[in-house]
């Protein structure tokens, strides 16, 4: 047997690993043709762009373009191509996907690599919920391609051909963490993190200095939360926080909470998916805010793309999402880690 540590180009492990890549482009194969039938055009933005996005947790790869001045600017490598793709949107295209190459800093381990595959798809004039169809469709394909009956990682099983669970987020964080999170949100949409703290040490979960709502929550959701999610069916993270959806809309039902949702399976998140916000001047302040924060916890912000924003008048009213793609092969094959499934992983540093 190969060592682990061996290379990934000698022969022996390149071996052990062939049956997972084989299996990632027949996955990658059978979602193509499933995208084409449900009329999407692959789309392949740049990855070079002005902004890496605007979420205050996601940390880019920057670089310089040297102009042909001889100047230099800053540009960056996207953390998702979803800026590029909702220009095409408003460029007046209807229903896209891109199979993309990402790059996101500090992000290493069993279900991270600092570059790796997102498959984005949009669908104009369609309500958000047809999302999970599609991402419920894209788990029995790619399960199907790989020759598997269930999802697997580690000791967790999920099977991909169930009904998966639609979860709202704050009933998920009064089944597994014993916490009324809406109760830590006052009407006008804005968080405690007062009350939030207080509910946490109530649920016997441990808080750490200086930490914000938004800090605390992720905290609940890591540790409590996602584990449960995903077990032997799918499970669909639906309603989250406005504070936590920079890039979604509100409920109409409730505007403290947004039409975003995830994809859970085996306790891995898989897909992030929205009912898309279109109003620039809300986009701006929600970035403006995000990137606060990003000062403050980090010392830096990035700047906003004001090409994207100025789009955003254009753009129609749209579901959008993306999805790991790596990740979904991880599960369809069980392989331990994402370099497994990737055909040339990036070295280590």
């Amino acid at each position: 047997m190969p060592s682990e540590t061996s290379p990934w180009w000698t022969p022996a492990r390149h071996a052990d690993r062939r049956p997972a890549l084989l299996a990632r482009a027949r996955i990658q194969q059978a979602l193509r043709l499933w995208l084409a039938d449900q009329d999407f055009i692959e789309v392949d933005p740049v990855a070079l762009q002005a902004s890496p996005g605007n979420e205050a947790h996601l940390h880019a790869f920057v670089t310089s373009a040297i102009g042909n001045d001889g100047c230099p600017r800053p540009m960056y490598l996207h953390t998702s191509p979803e800026f590029a793709m909702k220009k095409l949107l408003a460029a007046g295209e209807r229903r896209i996907a891109a199979f993309a190459h990402v790059w996101r800093n500090r992000e290493r381990g069993a279900l991270h690599s600092p570059e790796f595959t997102m498959l984005e798809w949009y669908r104009v004039g369609q309500d958000y919920s047809v999302l999970m169809e599609d991402c419920a469709a894209m788990l029995r394909l790619a399960a199907k391609a790989a020759g598997s009956d269930l999802l697997r990682f580690r000791d967790r099983i999920c099977d991909p051909y169930a009904a998966p669970e639609r979860l709202s987020v704050p009933d998920a964080f009064r089944r597994h963490a014993g916490i009324d999170l809406m109760a830590t949100i006052r009407p006008d949409g804005t968080t405690d993190a007062a009350a939030l703290r207080a509910a946490m040490a109530g649920a016997g979960i441990a808080t750490g200095e200086g930490e914000g709502w938004s800090d605390l929550f992720s905290r609940i959701l890591s540790d409590r939360i996602e584990p449960q999610l995903g077990l032997g069916r799918a499970t669909l993270l639906d309603r989250y926080p406005l504070a936590e959806a920079a890039l979604a809309r509100p409920c109409a039902d409730d505007p403290r909470l947004a039409e975003r949702f995830e994809l859970y399976a085996c306790g891995v998140e898989l897909a992030n998916g929205f009912g898309e916000l279109t109003d620039a001047d809300e986009q701006r302040r929600r970035f403006e805010a995000e990137m606060a924060e990003k000062q403050r916890i980090y010392g830096h912000r990035y700047p906003l793309d004001e090409d994207f924003l100025s789009a955003l008048a254009l753009m129609p009213d749209a579901a959008g999402i993306a999805l790991g793609f790596d990740r979904l092969v991880m599960l369809a094959t069980a392989a331990p880690r994402i370099d497994d499934v990737i055909w040339t992983p990036v070295a280590e540093g």
